[in-house]
């Protein structure tokens, strides 16, 4: 009898742990899950070439890559490309484009965090070379995190929109 109330309460407890927002994400279709992933890749490689994470001969960087860059890319890819699937239509579709304005502003402050802090022209023209290693590139772990919590504010919002209850407006 104990353990039968100890898995009860053990499930209960589970359950109670996981966000309503991720629940909506096993009644995705294949469909939402590949555009999911394509998205992802696609953020990746337009986030990387033009700040230079990927190597290429178009675009170089003056200033190495950090430790924290990659994995803040990564994260945001991957949020990028699940909040881009929530926009493919369901039968729980909720038209909304606040979401997407917080969710591209968390992908624009990623990008700038990722960047060489002495490539962005912005900050080059307004700091100078030595301003911009002074002042912007301490800045850049702070943009990544604002990035990266814009983009799972935007998801989570989709992601509850989602799984509360639909209604008919007919």
């Amino acid at each position: 009898m104990e353990n039968i109330n100890l898995l009860a309460f053990s499930q209960l407890e589970v359950s109670k742990l996981i966000p309503v927002c991720f629940s909506s994400l096993s009644k995705w279709t294949s469909k939402r899950w590949i555009i999911a992933v394509v998205t992802s890749v696609i953020t990746y490689i337009v986030i990387a070439i033009p700040t230079a994470i990927i190597n290429n001969p178009i675009f170089g960087r003056e200033v190495g890559v950090t430790s924290w860059s990659i994995p803040v890319l990564v994260i945001t890819s991957i949020l990028s490309g699940l909040l881009f699937a929530t926009y493919v239509r369901n039968e729980n579709y909720l038209p909304e484009e606040r979401s997407a304005k917080i969710g591209s502003a968390g992908a624009f402050f990623s990008f700038l965090a990722v960047g060489c802090p002495v490539c962005n022209k912005v900050a080059l023209i307004a700091l100078g070379t030595s301003g911009a290693m002074q002042y912007f590139a301490p800045v850049q772990p702070y943009l990544a995190l604002v990035g990266i919590v814009f983009l799972l504010y935007a998801l989570q919002k989709r992601l509850v929109g989602e799984s509360m209850c639909s209604v008919d407006f007919k």
